[in-house]
């Protein structure tokens, strides 16, 4: 077996218990320690990107013990792409989180962003559905201690908040799983595929049960309209690096939307397939619109970057409820894009914050250190965000508008068109109120340090937005071939089962 799959898994969980274990080392080796992890995940990433691309999907049995009774790890094209996505943005965020020393002001940052990252990358790789909410939980344990990083009365209720919806999905995960295994036998995702095509005519309404309440889960941990309430206040309160870092969160339901609902309940299983995809279409195109609406009536700069994570949501929602290798290519460009955009865009966020007494939008304030700097990056960084050209968010949206040609089109090109135009007023707004009448206001910037590598992290970000756009040729090639896998999953069935394990 290759052992490099499993160690995206393992290595932030020994790092993490270590650093948790030895909790007299100084900052100085938590951040040495937490730098080198996260750049060896890049590095474990990239290989396995690599291995990814130039062989078939490839299966990790823990133990030797085969599907569905053991537990099994499988790295595909997509599973190489969010490992890729995770451990790039993971050292960008970390990098600034050093330089502006937020990871000072807290126990165990370290160490939570390692598990962060484990729950991330196990959530990607593992092939069973159970595992997959073992690693949700992961998730949840660790963001949650993030999240709450360095106190405050409004961060703790926000994160109270964020814990309580996500246990709301855990219940309504384990009651889906069992739905799931007392109709089927199992819930290895492989096993799942062939058992779920095969069922009896009188089991279709308990399939088609599970699948909602998967379909539920999903959207709340994508805060999918009517299940984001929790997202403007949590990220909003969140610390700026972990509210970064939580970018690539939301995509996680996007990932495990993609994989169970491609390869469990595709479009042609009978009564199931088109209730699926007609009911996301609907909640993408209802959060679309209040992302939108959120975004232009924001009151803080922080809440306006969170309502553009919903809108960029429904976004990549529409292309993925077209169900298509063409809908499914767009959506995972516009994933990357997205991710990227909303990290950079919560990183601004919190320079403006520091360099004034929050970064509230009702009222012009005085200028700012660095303020042509950061209006300039503000600039690009809103360009993208709300899909205008040349950066990749314009390119992904034309991806988005041509999978959707089609009677369809009527309803999701004016309002994929009109929320662009919606965000555009919001994002001018803030950046009218943030920097252009700062200069009608007397009075000098109050001092600040200048933070190179800070603003580094942040225009890395943005840089990597214009080589998404500059390279999206060969970018959709790798994205147009991992679509084509995940309409046809034969090689991920096969690799998720020793042979002669699955019937």
């Amino acid at each position: 077996m290759n052992h490099l799959i499993i160690l995206p898994v393992l290595l932030p969980a020994v790092l993490g218990a270590g650093l948790v274990l030895a909790r007299r080392v100084g900052l100085r080796v938590q951040r040495l320690v937490g730098l080198a992890g996260t750049l060896a995940l890049l590095t474990l990433a990239v290989l396995l990107l690599v291995q990814a691309t130039t062989s078939a999907a490839q299966g990790y049995f823990l133990g030797g013990w085969p599907a569905p009774f053991g537990i099994v790890l499988v790295l595909d094209r997509l599973a190489a792409l969010m490992l890729v996505l995770t451990a790039a943005l993971a050292v960008l965020v970390l990098i600034y989180a050093t330089a502006t020393g937020w990871d000072a002001r807290g126990a165990h940052f370290h160490a939570l962003y390692l598990f962060q990252l484990m729950g991330l990358n196990g959530a990607f790789l593992t092939g069973d559905a159970f595992n997959l909410f073992v690693f949700f939980e992961v998730l949840l344990i660790a963001s949650y201690g993030l999240m709450i990083h360095s106190g405050g009365a409004a961060r703790l209720r926000a994160g109270v908040q964020y814990v309580a919806y996500n246990l709301v999905a855990s219940a309504l995960f384990l009651i889906a799983l069992a739905t799931l295994y007392g109709v089927t036998g199992t819930l290895n995702l492989a096993d799942l595929a062939g058992k779920v095509a095969r069922l009896a005519p009188g089991d279709a309404a308990l399939i088609r049960v599970a699948g909602v309440l998967l379909l539920a889960v999903f959207g709340i941990k994508a805060a999918l309209v009517p299940l984001h309430f929790w997202l403007p206040a949590s990220y909003a309160n969140a610390p700026g690096p972990v509210a970064a870092l939580f970018a690539v969160m939301t995509k996680v339901g996007a990932y495990a939307v993609l994989r169970v609902f491609t390869l469990v309940f595709p479009p042609e299983t009978p009564d199931t397939g088109h209730l699926f995809a007609n009911l996301l279409l609907a909640l993408a195109l209802a959060t679309l619109v209040v992302g939108a609406i959120g975004v232009l009536g924001a009151a803080t700069l922080t809440r306006l970057v969170a309502f553009a994570v919903i809108a960029g949501v429904g976004t990549l929602f529409i292309a993925l409820a077209d169900f298509t290798p063409q809908g499914t290519a767009a959506a995972l460009y516009y994933l990357i894009h997205s991710t990227l955009a909303g990290a950079a865009l919560f990183l601004l966020a919190d320079l403006v914050a520091a360099r004034r007494a929050g970064c509230g939008l009702r009222n012009a304030l005085p200028p700012i250190a660095q303020h042509g700097v950061i209006a300039a990056l503000f600039f690009v960084a809103a360009l993208a965000m709300a899909g205008m050209p040349p950066l990749s968010g314009f390119v992904g949206k034309l991806m988005i508008l041509d999978a959707n040609r089609g009677p369809g089109m009527v309803l999701i090109w004016p309002i994929v068109l009109l929320g662009s135009l919606v965000m555009i007023a919001g994002y001018a707004r803030a950046g009218s109120r943030l920097f252009w009448k700062a200069h009608e206001l007397a009075g000098p910037a109050t001092p600040h340090p200048a933070q190179p590598l800070a603003f580094a992290a942040a225009s890395a970000l943005l840089a990597a937005l214009v080589a998404l756009t500059v390279f999206a040729a060969p970018v959709m090639r790798y994205l147009d071939a991992t679509a084509a896998a995940l309409h046809g999953p034969s090689a991920y069935i096969a690799a998720n089962a020793l042979p002669g394990a699955l019937p």
